[in-house]
């Protein structure tokens, strides 16, 4: 009988990452519903009772935690965090199984090779159902951690991890993002997402980014200074950036203390 899974992540390029990583590390694995929530998750379960469930920790609305102590014992479970704070906090003992984002192959692997055994040896699903409990109560006293802490660009022919913070603007390119980033030793750079502006927009900290056109978003540490134009305008200047960005006067409130 073929292993069927479940992914729910709200972030669309992080879920079809992991279903492609799991394509190379478990091919026989059928990957029945790709959800954004925990709402579409529990929803999904409920119509395709999928053997394995892969729940991003943290998720608008319904949590996946919430998600799970919905789901229950019916499928395994594995918890996707990318605040391994969190990861060690909730499966210190060992209780559930998690995978920490960015997710690694050997990582995978190790997870992928105990699903194996058990859904094999057609084993009970074991969950610490007062450990979801606890887990779902701690998150909704802490709240969604902050957004984005990196990005995955298309820089030449190789995928690259691009840490947020040093992401000075990103500007729509039709359906792709285009980032500009500095690396560690300064050096300017552009990359490709493969993501509208919009859907970043929403994943981003709103205290250190700001849309400042409809198709410019930029990071508010790299700004050296704004310089008002006409109609209610304004230009932007980056810090060692010879790029300067507009704003537009339906942004132009983000900037009346500078």
């Amino acid at each position: 009988m073929t292993a069927t899974a479940l992914i729910a992540d709200d972030e669309p390029q992080l879920r079809n990452e992991l279903a492609e990583l799991l394509g190379i590390a478990w091919p026989a694995l059928q990957i029945v519903a790709l959800v954004r929530n925990g709402r579409e998750a529990v929803e999904q379960f409920e119509r395709l009772q999928p053997a394995i469930c892969f729940l991003d920790v943290h998720m608008p609305g319904m949590s996946g935690v919430e998600a799970a102590h919905h789901i229950g014992r019916r499928s395994h479970l594995i918890f996707v965090t990318a605040f391994e704070q969190y990861a060690v906090q909730a499966f210190a003992h060992g209780a559930l199984d998690y995978l920490v984002k960015p997710v690694e192959p050997l990582r995978l692997a190790d997870t992928v090779s105990r699903l194996k055994a058990r859904v094999e040896a057609a084993a009970p699903v074991h969950h610490n159902e007062n450990l979801l409990r606890q887990l779902a109560e701690q998150l909704q006293r802490s709240g969604r951690p902050p957004g984005l802490r990196w990005l995955r660009a298309q820089v030449g022919g190789a995928l690259r991890l691009i840490p947020v913070d040093r992401v000075d603007y990103l500007q729509a390119d039709s359906k792709y993002t285009v980032v500009a980033w500095r690396s560690d030793d300064g050096v300017l750079s552009e990359a490709v997402v493969s993501l509208p502006l919009r859907d970043l927009l929403a994943q981003l900290d709103p205290e250190q980014f700001v849309q400042v056109h409809r198709s410019a978003i930029v990071n508010l540490s790299s700004v050296s200074h704004v310089v008002r134009g006409p109609n209610e305008t304004a230009d932007i200047h980056l810090k060692g950036r010879p790029e300067v960005l507009r704003v537009s006067r339906n942004f132009t409130h983000h900037f009346k203390q500078m």
